[in-house]
């Protein structure tokens, strides 16, 4: 490894409020949980700081219920749990969807919805899925709690708008209207980083997110306008042409994102047209 492990020090909180007090006065530390994408980092030696807070242990993070009408999920809920909940898959069947092509079963049973949403990555699968599930993420440290509209959480590349004492504590997702979709493509059907991952709900005003075509995952309000307003889908794609900013990298082109995601707009369109609540479909 790039980093050696006799130079890390790890931190085990038996409580959130002790997690919470060594954030603040041992700081900085890198909170910790399934460890799926940290590892990698550590591997590769893009993580830095040799200091870790584990928060795998704190029950109070785990857990999916309901309040009220709102769908709250525990940040330390793992895929494997949001695939098995018979809540996230009423209520919101393309979270679970998009946690299906999550890696393989065993990083599936190890990552963590909280770790998705905190590692930043704009090809994070479940990422596009809150965004149009317009979620919010709930955040703590040990002067209270505050609340961030998803569609407000990233302000750059692996930037968020979370403060050095903050965890996340939970994603809070309303009732969602109108039939889902859910779509990645990547280069084979697991264990494949996206080249293009969508999520949208079809409504009397669409809802349209998309992952790995600009810094961080974004929702498409142009192209979402014109669909409401009953523009063709021609017009649609060209508008969302215009809306994204994808990249050449090792995994695509800017082309093939830019040609990809018009035609998974299309097939958005057209599923949803049909009779039926949600389609989600593996990726290719």
């Amino acid at each position: 490894m790039a980093t050696a492990l006799s130079r890390l020090t790890l931190l085990q909180p038996r409580s959130l409020a002790e997690a919470l007090r060594l954030l603040r006065e041992n700081g900085p530390l890198v909170p910790l949980a399934g460890c799926t994408d940290l590892y990698v980092g550590l591997h590769f030696g893009t993580v830095h700081e040799p200091r870790f807070l584990d928060l795998q242990g704190l029950r109070t993070l785990r857990g999916i219920r309901l309040r009220g009408e709102t769908l709250v999920i525990g940040a330390l809920a793992t895929y494997s749990e949001l695939i098995s909940s018979p809540l996230v898959r009423r209520r919101l069947p393309i979270l679970a969807e998009a946690s299906r092509w999550v890696g393989s079963p065993q990083i599936q049973n190890r990552g963590t919805l909280g770790g998705n949403v905190a590692n930043a990555s704009p090809a994070g699968d479940t990422l596009p899925v809150l965004a149009v599930a317009e979620a919010t993420v709930v955040l703590r440290s040990s002067g209270g709690e505050r609340r961030v509209p998803f569609n407000a959480f990233y302000t750059a590349y692996r930037q968020t708008v979370m403060r050095p004492d903050e965890l996340i504590v939970a994603i809070e997702v309303p009732p969602v209207e109108g039939r889902q979709w859910f779509r990645k493509v990547g280069t084979r059907a697991a264990q494949a980083i996206s080249k293009v991952v969508m999520a949208a709900v079809r409504a009397p005003h669409p809802r349209i997110a998309l992952g790995s075509v600009a810094p961080t995952v974004i929702r498409v309000p142009r192209t979402e306008a014109v669909l409401a307003g009953g523009g063709s889908l021609t017009e649609a794609q060209a508008v969302l042409f215009d809306e994204i900013q994808p990249i050449d990298d090792l995994r695509s082109t800017a082309a093939y994102r830019r040609r990809v995601s018009a035609n998974l707009l299309a097939q958005f369109w057209s599923d949803t047209a049909r009779r039926g609540r949600t389609r989600a479909t593996e990726p290719r």
